[in-house]
Parts: structure tokens; C-alpha cells; sequence
């Protein structure tokens, strides 16, 4: 059971109800991570204003949601493990590079990049070695993309945190955390 209150949009305040509206239309459903988000208002619009803007970014969303794997797998956060099969699916991510992901593997040479400087971001908490940054240009990233593959790791830490403090309730289906 969550740790933290889980909003029922139907009798949230004014402004959870409008953010947990949107969030309904655009994915069909209202996530308990988002309902348990909405007990602030400005947390909620926070991730979801972060999210909107990396979703117009360069980083393809099947990049961003492998992204987002490597991250839950990293901080051990089976709700988003869960809840990124699913949206990494949708985004268009092969069965095998959902097995992968989360290791920080992709089959595709360039988002192997992606995902190799993603994990190596968490692993040192940003502070990448030159090797790293050489790599990941190297497989053609630009310091923009590089900017967003920082932008989509803080964006997930910051939820891979929030669920794990929440203890969200998984309202995916469960996909075990892979070994790191």
C-alpha cells in the first residue's frame, strides 16, 4: 500500500483535477505515480511540465523510455521498471531491447551510447570522465541531445525517488527488476 495519499481525481482540489485530467486524455488512464503526485499540485506540474518539454526534444521517445529503464533498473524502482515496458512499448522499443535496456544494452549502436552515458550519469552522479563524453559524441550526440540524455536521467531519478519514497502501488503489469 502507498505511503503517500493517492488523489482520487473525481474529488481532488481544482488544480490536481485539471493535471490529472490532462493526464487522463493523453494516456487513458490516471497513474497512481500522478494521482500520488497530485497531493501538491506543483509536483505533479512540475514532472509533467519536464516531461512535456523533453517529449519536444531530439531524443527519440523509444531512447528517452530505454532512458528511463536504465534509471529504475539503477535505483532499484520497480514501479517505473513497470511502468517504462509499457510506455517503452508503445514508443515503438523491441521486445529485446526492453530486456535490455535497463542494463544500459541496445541493439542499435547509437542508443547503446545514449544509454551507455545515461547509466554512467547515475553511476557518478553526473560527474562523467572525458572518456565518457568522447564516447557519446563519438556515436554522433551533439552537446543538445548530450543536455537532454542529463535532462531525461533527472527527470526519472527524481520519479524513481518519489515512487520509491511513496511505495506506489504498481498499477502496470510487473515486469521483475533485472540484477544490476
Amino acid at each position: 500500500m502507498s505511503r503517500l495519499s493517492v488523489v482520487d481525481p473525481a474529488t481532488a482540489e481544482p488544480t490536481a483535477k485539471s493535471l490529472l485530467n490532462k493526464v487522463e486524455r493523453a494516456l487513458g488512464t490516471t497513474p497512481n505515480m500522478m494521482r500520488a503526485m497530485a497531493a501538491s499540485p506543483a509536483v505533479l506540474d512540475a514532472y509533467l511540465s519536464q516531461s512535456g518539454a523533453l517529449s519536444k526534444g531530439a531524443l527519440p521517445g523509444a531512447v528517452r523510455e530505454q532512458i528511463a529503464l536504465v534509471a529504475a533498473v539503477e535505483n532499484s524502482c520497480e514501479y517505473c521498471y513497470a511502468a517504462h515496458h509499457v510506455l517503452g512499448e508503445r514508443a515503438g522499443v523491441t521486445g529485446d531491447d526492453l530486456k535490455t535496456a535497463g542494463q544500459g544494452q541496445a541493439a542499435d549502436h547509437r542508443t547503446q551510447a545514449a544509454l551507455k552515458f545515461a547509466k554512467s550519469v547515475i553511476e557518478t552522479r553526473g560527474f562523467v570522465s572525458d572518456q565518457d563524453l568522447e564516447e557519446v559524441r563519438a556515436a554522433g550526440y551533439g552537446d543538445g541531445e548530450i543536455g537532454e540524455i542529463v535532462a531525461n536521467v533527472a527527470l526519472n531519478v527524481f520519479t524513481n525517488y518519489f515512487n520509491s519514497v511513496a511505495r506506489t502501488d504498481i498499477d502496470f503489469p510487473v515486469v521483475a527488476l533485472p540484477a544490476r
